[in-house]
């Protein structure tokens, strides 16, 4: 029987569209765009300089602080310039920009299709080659992955649970990779269990996706004992880290705490394979399966796609600019980011450019609250969005932290039910920093 998280949840039209798109090989750019800013923390800082030439996989700017990782070129070629420019939000971030010249790959990097199984490194020299090869969290916030694995003292972990429920509609990069990089994966959560020190793990994968759970047991079962798959019931957000703790082994995360505190760490399929890459093949995180997808495009693909690629060059790959596109989305509808511009780059954690039409788009005109409380029944925190936004409005700081709007995860279901198209997740998202910066400013017990 699938399994589900207790609390709260939507079910919008998953629109996987996409999903009978085997994974292609996206065509190198003429000039990669790389942003210093490719994870969350501190940014990197280069350690190449205009005019050096460089090679796929070597590093360019080496991790800054204790929560940063370090990025490595996705061409080759030679350094164009270091510079300011804008991000897909507009925020300007320092960006190397190498001009592309063939594509020789670093020697140490084993570029063969053959399957590494055997593990050699011990877990601490598993930490370092992830810390290394600069690998991030690819299920969202891109959190150093490499600090995860290495919980605080007086912290351990019992269970590593693996996200693969790719909730988010429209997305199939993690569905693709689940069924053409299998094996890959399953070692992938083998070294991160061995990092980890635990002896259970489990991969949570939606209902919707029955090829991929077939596949991923049929490999599991072949030598993955420690290995479970789990089906989880289609339910948004089924693939957020509180939700897949609850529905997989049943225990909360406190408010303000984290997996670890109820001794799990979460991770993502995108993830467990960017591990095998770099601790059984030397290869850094400089490349990844991107969805371009939309119910306006002719064709749909999913693209292994190197870091720093534009997302004007993805709508060109793909037949050019729709009439009829209206907004372009990095990511899904619910969580996604809008695109201001086109000449922005991918990035390290970038899972799909979506392509919408006004229609799609269109928000109705805000009407007042009808008390419905629909907002309520969809939260899967369990809060009461109607009342944080009344007191966000208010600009009510006290009372929105004693309501737990530090515990919103910006899911948007809220939105997504709301009759009278009020947008609670604005509202709440802005105060929900703002709350947060108050609590950190706060002196440590």
């Amino acid at each position: 029987m699938s399994k589900t998280f207790s609390i709260g949840g939507i079910h919008p039209h998953d629109n996987k569209i996409s999903i009978n798109a085997a994974i292609e090989n996206f065509p190198v750019m003429e000039r990669a765009y790389i942003s210093m800013s490719q994870h969350l923390g501190a940014p990197a800082e280069p350690v190449v300089a205009k005019g050096d030439k460089v090679k796929t996989g070597q590093l360019i700017a080496k991790a800054n602080g204790f929560i940063s990782a370090n990025v490595h070129s996705s061409v080759s070629g030679t350094v164009n310039s270091i510079e300011m420019l804008p991000d897909l939000s507009g925020n300007l971030v320092q960006h190397i920009v190498i001009n592309v010249e063939g594509d020789e790959w670093e020697e140490s990097i084993d570029r063969s299709s053959e399957i590494n199984r055997k593990i050699v490194h011990s877990p601490k020299e598993i930490i370092d080659k992830i810390a290394e090869c600069g690998i991030v969290g690819l299920g969202g916030a891109a959190f150093p992955t490499h600090i995860k694995l290495s919980p605080p003292p007086g912290k351990k972990a019992d269970y590593l649970l693996v996200n693969g429920a790719e909730c988010e509609p429209y997305l199939t990069s993690d569905y693709r990779i689940m069924l053409e990089n299998t094996e890959e994966i399953l070692i992938g959560v083998k070294l991160m269990m061995l990092a980890l020190g635990v002896k259970k793990s489990y991969i949570g994968i939606e209902e919707n996706k029955p090829k991929a759970i077939k596949r991923m047991k049929e490999i599991a079962s072949k030598g993955y004992p420690e290995i479970k798959i789990v089906s989880l019931k289609k339910r948004y957000p089924q693939g957020g880290e509180k939700q897949l703790i609850d529905a997989i082994v049943g225990r909360q995360v406190p408010s303000m705490g984290l997996p670890i505190d109820v001794g799990v760490v979460v991770q993502n399929v995108g993830t467990a394979l960017a591990v095998y890459e770099a601790v059984q093949k030397n290869k850094p995180l400089f490349e990844g399966v991107v969805t371009v997808t939309g119910k306006c495009m002719p064709e749909q693909r999913n693209f292994r796609m190197r870091v720093g690629t534009t997302f004007e060059s993805m709508i060109f790959a793909v037949g050019g600019f729709p009439k009829d596109a209206e907004k372009l989305v990095s990511g899904g509808p619910m969580m996604g980011k809008a695109v201001s511009r086109i000449e922005a780059a991918s990035v390290k954690s970038t899972s799909a450019l979506l392509l919408l039409t006004l229609e799609e788009t269109k928000r109705g005109e805000e009407a007042n609250c009808i008390r419905c409380a629909k907002c309520v029944d969809a939260c899967p925190m369990g809060l009461e969005p109607y009342l944080l936004n009344r007191l966000s409005r208010a600009n009510r700081v006290e009372d929105l932290e004693a309501n737990m709007v530090h515990d919103c995860i910006e899911c948007g279901s809220c939105l997504y039910v709301c009759p009278s198209d009020i947008p609670l997740l604005d509202t709440i998202r802005l105060s929900k920093a703002k709350v947060l910066k108050i609590i950190r400013s706060r002196p440590k017990k």
